[in-house]
């Protein structure tokens, strides 16, 4: 539309030439557009947007030290008609005036601030110096129209002559002394920890080889004990058979020694007790000769021969079956043996009749060749 004019949200749009309102003596439009008449209104527009000025400037402390002071301001005009007005009367024409006036402003208050305060004062407590500088130009900024978003102190310093620094010292004394100290604990306690790592290391090693020794130890006892489970084995089954045959041995030779009585023994007994029954009847035998020749002469020994032949035989029979001896072949051996005996007392018999110088007879017809006695 012809002498339609919108301003940008940045910007406040100034109309003059018409009748304005109240004390302003132009029209202000913020934010929306407005009907400027051609050659009976001009339209002016003031930025609305944020603007930075630096200040860099040398100021003398209370001690008559001096601190170069950097500090950024961050202001731009403010968004009432009022402020608008004032910043329009000042900066219309030359906007990017702000900036300058602002620094010079500023520069002089944190001059006048940094008098007041020591060094320390301002080191310790730079936001309370920022703070009073931004209080002390409020008035004037008001004023112009601007507004103050942010006062910021970049950098303090003393130049060569070494004060901030030697301030400094002590504390950086005793910080290196903290750092030191800190260090060393902390490398004592790295030590420490590494030296109960490699501690921890060697007892676990040496539990390991330990418990290695041991698991080894059993491996080669369970290996010798299963080596020798087959020789064991083998010698407890020849340890058996060995017995086995010890007994074997045993009933043989018992079993021989039995056969051995039974063959060799027994009848050499027997042929030696039939050897000692006979010598005894033949020394009887030989005594009663004496004794018949020493009374009576060969008749009545061979008398009393014959008489005494049966008691003789009996008692040689019953010696021999009350003797130790084994008879072979039952009551035929028996009877053998006394039919021997008596084979032998008839031999002794004939032995004393030739002895009396008579030929061989019967007993009778020895007696009856003798002569009878009155």
């Amino acid at each position: 539309m012809f002498g339609w004019r919108v301003p940008s949200p940045n910007e406040a749009m100034l109309i003059s030439g018409g009748r304005g309102r109240g004390d302003t003596p132009f029209k202000i439009v913020v934010g929306h557009g407005g009907f400027a008449v051609p050659v009976r209104n001009r339209v002016s527009f003031l930025t609305l947007a944020m603007q930075e000025s630096e200040v860099a400037e040398p100021c003398v402390t209370q001690q008559g030290i001096t601190l170069f002071v950097k500090a950024v301001i961050a202001f731009k005009v403010g968004d009432d008609p009022e402020s608008i007005a004032n910043a329009a009367r000042r900066f219309l024409e030359d906007q990017s005036s702000m900036t300058a006036l602002v620094g010079r402003i500023f520069a002089g208050h944190l001059r006048s601030i940094v008098g007041s305060m020591t060094v320390e004062d301002i080191i310790r407590e730079r936001q309370k110096l920022a703070s009073e500088v931004l209080d002390a130009s409020k008035p004037e900024m008001a004023k112009l129209g601007l507004v103050v978003d942010s006062f910021q102190i970049e950098s303090i310093d003393d130049g060569q002559v070494g004060y901030i620094k030697a301030l400094s010292q002590p504390h950086l004394a005793a910080v290196n002394q903290a750092a030191q100290i800190a260090q060393a604990q902390a490398d004592q306690a790295a030590a420490k920890a590494r030296q109960e790592s490699e501690r921890n290391q060697a007892e676990y090693q040496q539990e390991t080889s330990v418990a290695k020794a041991q698991y080894q130890a059993q491996i080669d006892q369970a290996q010798q004990t299963a080596a020798q489970a087959g020789p064991m084995a083998q010698a407890k089954a020849q340890r058996g058979v060995l017995e086995e045959q010890a007994k074997v041995a045993t009933a043989q030779g018992e079993l021989r020694r039995q056969q051995l009585v039974a063959e060799v023994q027994r009848p050499a007994e027997a042929e030696a007790e039939k050897l000692r029954t006979l010598a005894r009847a033949q020394a009887d035998a030989t005594r009663l000769q004496a004794e018949a020749t020493a009374t009576s002469g060969g008749v009545v020994l061979e008398r009393m021969l014959v008489e005494k032949m049966p008691e003789i035989l009996a008692a040689a029979a019953g010696e021999l079956r009350q003797a130790n001896v084994t008879i072979l072949n039952g009551s035929q051996g028996l009877g053998d043996l006394v039919a021997g005996l008596a084979v032998q007392a008839s031999s002794i018999l004939e032995v004393v009749r030739s002895g009396n110088g008579k030929r061989p007879g019967t007993v009778e017809a020895a007696a009856a060749s003798e002569p009878s006695q009155p």
